[in-house]
């Protein structure tokens, strides 16, 4: 969807002529009270359920989580997905063309917050004519923004489900986006942000910002279940027909060889990655991440920044998950128990670290079930 009218953004710069790219599923109802709103997390897109027809491997990223019969029932509710502004799956971001230039954006791609995108968000709804939604649903990144609805537009959020999140960034969270980062304006082939222009990609920039990203996704108990230090076969196989003792020789090869399971995983994950994301877009991310505090206006007290959310709030925490910790969650469960508001609470005792909201546990589905299913019980005799 086309909007030619700006949008302030709260850097105090204005975003015109941008593009919006969504997804739908399931069927409004006609009081147009059974959507749901949801927001994806760093790499994630507009596209959260199915697969596009001719391409078996376009799997929705929360396709386990959403779709007709599951925990969110797109035969019961109206689904949207809204790719984010910034982002590089379709909506305006740095590899678009500035109206105000006629040159590629690029690094002048202005700073984006998750109140911006929040903000965007409700301006598509107006389009669509959906004045209130029955939910509005994201985990991570995509449970701030989720959070940030309650608080920007109260009286537009009858639920709100904030999975594996929290109310702001750690120090330590914030040191690894800014480690990430630093991997990415660093490599030669970012050109200061306008690498487009050079015919240039930073892929090992973005490889690299991958891999602590995925490190720090991922428990200690999963990635010691998986790959321990568990060596490749073929460096084995090499060490053998070597005759070379690993005890002694493994610390012989190149600083290009790969030895390690781990290694190869993360290599593997970085590559891909670096074929697909656009590393402006992940520097205005992660920024966003880091910026999200809702109680710095409020002289850092969450209970009085959250009095103006009037949703109900279902909130899930996974134990393993070092990155988004259920003490975080917890923090929101009491700064809205301190102003009365209806709230349920899961912490679920998963060993998949922060990843653990997009994988399937049948303790974690069923919350998300009941709460569903407890919303359509609320929305029973509306045509």
């Amino acid at each position: 969807m086309h909007f030619v009218s700006a949008l302030p953004l709260q850097s105090g710069a204005s975003l015109r002529d941008y593009d919006l790219s969504f997804e739908t599923y399931g069927q409004l109802n006609a009081a147009k009270s059974n959507a749901v709103l949801v927001c994806h997390a760093l790499n994630a897109s507009h596209h959260v359920a199915g697969v596009y027809e001719g391409q078996p491997k376009s799997e929705g990223w929360w396709d386990n989580m959403i779709g007709p019969g599951k925990p969110l029932d797109t035969n019961q509710f109206f689904v949207i997905g809204v790719n984010n502004l910034g982002s590089c799956f379709g909506s305006t971001g740095p590899m678009h063309i500035n109206p105000d230039t006629g040159q590629v954006y690029g690094a002048d791609f202005p700073v984006v917050t998750v109140e911006d995108w929040v903000n965007a968000q409700a301006r598509l709804l107006d389009v669509l004519g959906i004045q209130t939604l029955a939910a509005v649903m994201g985990g991570s990144l995509g449970g701030m923004q989720t959070l940030s609805w309650t608080l920007q537009y109260p009286q537009r959020v009858r639920h709100a489900l904030v999975i594996a999140s929290a109310p702001n960034l750690t120090a330590e969270n914030i040191a690894f986006n800014e480690v990430a980062r630093r991997a990415i304006v660093t490599d030669p082939d970012f050109h200061g942000g306008h690498f487009y222009q050079r015919g240039t990609i930073p892929k090992r920039g973005l490889r690299i910002a991958r891999m602590i990203g995925h490190i720090t996704y991922l428990s200690d108990d999963v990635m010691n279940e998986k790959f321990g230090r568990q060596l490749r076969t073929a460096v084995l196989a090499q060490a053998q027909d070597a005759s070379v003792s690993l005890d002694a020789g493994q610390y012989k090869y190149s600083t290009q060889e790969v030895e390690f399971q781990i290694e190869s995983y993360l290599r593997y994950q970085g590559d891909k990655f670096a074929e697909y994301f656009d590393a402006n877009t992940y520097l205005l991310i992660t920024r966003a991440l880091d910026y999200f505090d809702p109680a710095r206006a409020y002289g850092g007290d969450l209970s009085l920044a959250l009095g103006r959310a009037t949703a109900k709030f279902l909130l899930v925490s996974f134990t393993t998950d070092w990155r988004f910790s259920p003490k975080r969650s917890r923090e929101i469960v009491k700064a809205l128990l301190d102003n009365k508001r209806d709230v349920s609470y899961a912490e679920i005792d998963a060993p998949h670290g922060h990843d653990a909201f997009l994988l399937d546990d049948p303790r974690y589905t069923g919350v998300v079930r009941s709460y569903f299913e407890s919303i359509l019980q609320s929305l029973e005799g509306q045509p």
